[in-house]
């Protein structure tokens, strides 16, 4: 269960006690404020707070004050025109605060994204929960043969069964020792700062995570791609989901212009002009590697 009877009741609450408040309020992600969604087995991904809106992207490329004259379309417009030109510093103007509670090795991949404000959840001080990250069957993939940082074929039956198995046991036996260590019957008990280095990469930690749109948009760029691992891809997914209801054009110009685009080396764009001027181009009259040559391919496949 990702949150319990009473964080839920929390949340029940705060969301019935809502707060008259002069700046801006954007109405998408007000539907998500507080409540948790959950992710992979115990995870989840909440909102706790938000700063900005469309209009705050705009008014800070403008440098200007309040709603202004321009009609909705020409804000959309001028969204576009940032996002498509690489402009950064408006849509840094947007921030949001996450509630995120994930699997260790999870947080150890987000973490990379050294563009936010954490802060993690303290083993050193509290013992954490037993409760694993254990995939499920279909999740279950062998080593890629042509990637080394992906998967392959899903395992199957009685291979399968057992690698679940030797998950499940593992994090069992290491939160038991984890829970030996920390007893104080009959003996001192060793520090918790201690203890936790026995437990696995993945048990749940939890963490507040704060990051402006403009790194957000990077990290969703990345982490909610197709060839993002599984595990940390889901997470990005929930949270687009959010984002998409927060700011409506800054996320729809992002999706054309990031996920939905593709960028070409000057490589790249003179041999889609030689090709379009009906020349045959092939990877050894390119003057790209055999590796650039196949991404070069599988942008217009």
């Amino acid at each position: 269960m990702p949150l319990t009877p009473e964080q839920l009741a929390d949340i029940d609450a705060s969301r019935q006690n809502p707060q008259p408040t002069l700046r801006a309020v954007a109405p998408g992600m007000e539907q998500h404020l507080y409540k948790a969604q959950p992710v992979l087995d115990h995870g989840f991904v909440r909102v706790i707070d938000y700063m900005g809106d469309d209009a705050a992207i705009v008014q800070a490329a403008r440098v200007s004050y309040g709603a202004g004259t321009k009609k909705a379309r020409d804000d959309s417009g001028l969204i576009r025109y940032l996002m498509r030109h690489w402009h950064s510093t408006p849509f840094e103007m947007c921030e949001i605060k996450l509630h995120v509670k994930l699997p260790v090795f999870v947080a150890r991949q987000w973490i990379r994204h050294r563009t936010a404000n954490v802060n993690e959840y303290s083993a050193r001080y509290s013992i954490l929960d037993r409760e694993f990250y254990i995939p499920a069957p279909e999740h279950l993939a062998a080593q890629s043969t042509v990637n080394n940082q992906g998967r392959g074929e899903v395992l199957q039956g009685a291979e399968a069964a057992r690698v679940l198995e030797v998950l499940k046991a593992d994090s069992a036996r290491a939160y038991d020792h984890y829970e030996e260590m920390l007893s104080q019957e009959g003996q001192a008990g060793l520090a918790r700062e201690l203890a936790r280095m026995n437990l696995p990469a993945n048990v749940y930690t939890q963490w507040y995570w704060k990051v402006d749109l403009h790194n957000l948009f990077h990290f969703l760029r990345l982490r909610a791609d197709a060839h993002a691992q599984y595990e940390i891809r889901v997470y990005a997914e929930a949270i687009a989901e959010m984002v998409k209801d927060w700011v409506p054009a800054a996320y729809g110009a992002f999706e054309d212009y990031r996920m939905g685009g593709v960028n070409l080396s000057g490589k790249g764009v003179d041999c889609l002009r030689r090709m379009l001027s009906g020349e045959r181009v092939t990877q050894k009259n390119s003057g790209m590697s055999k590796g650039e040559w196949r991404e070069f391919e599988g942008m217009f496949a």
